[in-house]
């Protein structure tokens, strides 16, 4: 449980770049943190490795990484045996996208904050340089958090919950340059969807492209080992 003295919040923290800026931002303004990575049997398990470095230069209180079996449900390029596009970022809402993903992911942000006394819970979403997810929309979060406080026993006795979303107006030039500006090396997150063999972001599928693109955009060397060009 969190001292009351204490500020705590719950991370949603993928192994990402954005979720590594998220929880950087939560720790400077002031929040000791709980790290809940997903284990969702996702395409991309070397992101899991990511999340646990990042937890470890984030000094978290406690991360937990929780077993849930997506590819049961499959419906997604990164938990059923579809292709990860790679031709670029288009207007669609692309076969990457996971059925409900951040619904049911920040629902176990919320059921652990609860019971952990966090009231505020950080996650990286994004609504400009992202691949059109619906469930990273501002209307989106807005409405969790409706629902959050009139599902919680918390919630309904006014000690309320909010997400936190510092990331949501920022383009993926401005993310590369706040991980910099906060001194986290970018290298200890990952991104791509589809990993080569060897461990290389592939370099062509969106996440690898918005990920180039932002670095590129700021102006900053890019520490990522692509296996071909983005």
């Amino acid at each position: 449980m969190a001292e009351d003295s204490e500020k705590y919040a719950v991370l949603l923290l993928s192994g990402g770049l954005d979720s590594m800026v998220t929880g950087g931002l939560a720790r400077e303004a002031g929040y000791r943190l709980f790290a809940l990575t997903v284990d969702y049997n996702q395409r991309h398990r070397i992101e899991l490795e990511a999340a646990a470095t990042v937890a470890a230069a984030l000094d978290v209180d406690r991360h937990i990484v929780l077993p849930l079996d997506l590819s049961q449900f499959g419906g997604s390029a990164l938990t059923a045996d579809i292709d990860v596009p790679k031709t670029g970022v288009g207007d669609d809402i692309p076969v990457t996208y996971v059925p409900a993903r951040n619904t049911i992911f920040l629902a176990l942000c919320l059921g652990w904050a609860e019971a952990a006394g966090a009231r505020d819970i950080f996650i990286g979403v994004n609504a400009l340089d992202y691949s059109g997810y619906p469930d990273c929309r501002p209307d989106f979060i807005r409405s969790f958090e409706t629902m959050a406080n009139l599902a919680t026993k918390a919630g309904v006795e006014g000690d309320r919950f909010a997400v936190r979303t510092p990331l949501l107006a920022m383009s993926k030039a401005d993310i590369a340059a706040e991980a910099a500006r906060l001194g986290l090396d970018a290298g200890m997150s990952w991104s791509c969807y589809d990993p080569t063999p060897d461990g290389r972001h592939c370099g062509l599928c969106d996440s690898c492209r918005l990920r180039a693109k932002g670095f590129a955009e700021a102006g900053l060397e890019d520490p990522t080992i692509y296996a071909e060009k983005p």
